[in-house]
């Protein structure tokens, strides 16, 4: 018997989070993500209904397909990309319930700017695998049905991108409550005018990362070294318009704060600590990345 048009969206809408979330690990794009989800319900819709035994398997195969092919593109792209390269912030919500939980905890690194500027080293293949198999906790049976390869093939996919990944993430704190806290310390020091507060929480080591794709006032190389940082974030705050306004949101599993200036998003600050120390800022410029914060 054919299947309905409501039981065929109501399939899918049921899916759709987990497929948002397959597709935006794989592209660090919501935009991108949201357009490869679109293009899955198209085939959805179109597909025979009698040759799809288990709906979740097939939409995840689609969408990781698309995926794959958009990443092969993008990664084109992104080598002729104006200064440093990072994600779009992402506004998450994974819950107050359960702050220090195993899943949330998982959920959070899955998805931290961190982790996904480090997936950018891997290949489309290595980074759908690694997003399937760690995040998403995918068998490798159905990871090599979704790929069309071999379960053996899977496996050694799999653990390459473990390493590369290992081996490339940097190793800070998670704790929410510290980092919101310490972001806190980080704002007020920079707007209040107290260089030697703000360098008194900058690590010796400490790097900003600036993406503003060409298109904003941003650096166009990595800053390192905490005199250097914070001389930067020193001046950056004392040319704040007298319009702006601060909100804090969680963003990509972490405390990041959104500046808008005239109700318009401007700038994402975000940063990584350790050891109760700024360890990286990231920054977001490019207006491109920031037009989905607009009713965040």
């Amino acid at each position: 018997m054919p299947t309905s048009t409501d039981t065929l969206t109501e399939l899918f809408e049921e899916h759709r989070p987990m497929l948002l979330g397959v597709a935006y690990r794989m592209l660090g794009r919501t935009a991108d993500a949201e357009d490869v989800v679109q293009e899955a319900w198209l085939r959805w819709t179109a597909s025979d209904r009698d040759a799809v035994r288990e709906p979740r398997a097939f939409l995840v195969r689609i969408t990781t397909r698309l995926a794959v092919d958009r990443l092969r593109q993008a990664q084109a792209r992104r080598e002729a990309y104006v200064g440093p390269w990072l994600p779009e912030p992402l506004v998450t919500g994974f819950g107050p319930a359960a702050p220090d939980s195993a899943e949330r905890a998982m959920l959070a690194d899955s998805v931290s700017l961190a982790v996904l500027v480090v997936l950018e080293s891997l290949s489309p293949l290595e980074r759908a695998v690694f997003v399937l198999r760690e995040a998403f906790g995918f068998p490798y049976g159905e990871i090599a049905a979704a790929l069309d390869r071999s379960e053996a093939a899977v496996r050694q996919l799999a653990g390459r991108a473990r390493r590369h990944v290992d081996e490339g993430r940097p190793r800070y704190d998670v704790d929410p409550a510290e980092r919101r806290d310490l972001t806190e310390r980080f704002l007020s020091a920079a707007a209040g005018g107290d260089l030697g507060e703000l360098l008194a929480i900058l690590a010796p080591d400490v790097r900003l990362v600036g993406d503003s794709g060409g298109k904003s006032k941003a650096p166009l190389r990595i800053i390192e070294s905490a005199d250097k940082v914070g001389r930067f974030l020193f001046a950056v705050a004392q040319d704040f318009a007298v319009g702006y306004e601060l909100r804090f949101l969680e963003l990509n599993g972490a405390p990041g704060l959104l500046v808008l200036v005239d109700g318009r998003p401007d700038t994402v600050f975000q940063i990584e600590s350790r050891d109760g120390l700024v360890q990286c800022v990231h920054i977001i410029r490019n207006p491109d990345k920031l037009r989905g914060l607009s009713d965040a």
